[in-house]
């Protein structure tokens, strides 16, 4: 999909990510019940979110189609001692993809423009968790290139860790 632009969130866009996260997370629930990503959030929560992190959007024609959060806070659900230590982490968290839309190459393009804001900010590696489930992501994180660093359970939850290197110096 070539026609999709970039660019971080604002105020005015609180509503549409929150609306985006739910109809992501409504299909999660249509397709595999209820779970941990049964979790949708909320207009505040982004609102919240916009204050610790910044949100970058895939428009399509002017439209959401796709976000994701980088923060340099590590998220609770993270144990750090499974990733490779570096100095400048960067977290992401929230990616959902409008479901009419999804395996059309808009995640992947918001990953590979993820890296590139990683490598501006600068970072030395980006990190996050996916659901050891089938709602999970994991197979979609490794064909994008991204390293399994291990799998845990976090309160119930079963989680892989996954990591993409950057300016680590060996």
């Amino acid at each position: 999909m070539t026609d999709l632009s970039f660019g971080f969130a604002t105020e005015d866009d609180t509503a549409t990510c929150a609306a985006l996260r739910k109809a992501t997370v409504d299909r999660l629930i249509r397709e595999y019940g209820t779970g941990a990503w049964a979790v949708a959030g909320s207009v505040d929560g982004v609102r919240r979110s916009l204050r610790s992190s910044r949100i970058l959007l895939a428009r399509r024609e002017g439209d959401v189609v796709g976000m994701l959060r980088l923060m340099t806070k590590k998220p609770w659900a993270i144990d750090v001692d499974y990733f490779t230590p570096v100095r400048r982490p960067l977290y992401l968290l929230d990616m959902a993809v409008t479901p009419d839309l999804q395996r059309r190459g808009i995640g992947r393009r918001m990953l590979d423009r993820a890296l590139e804001v990683a490598w501006e900010w600068p970072a030395d590696a980006v990190r996050l968790d996916a659901y050891d489930a089938p709602a999970g992501a994991g197979p979609f994180y490794e064909k994008c290139g991204w390293q399994e660093r291990g799998r845990v359970v976090y309160r119930m939850c079963p989680l892989i860790y996954y990591e993409r290197l950057l300016n680590v110096e060996s």
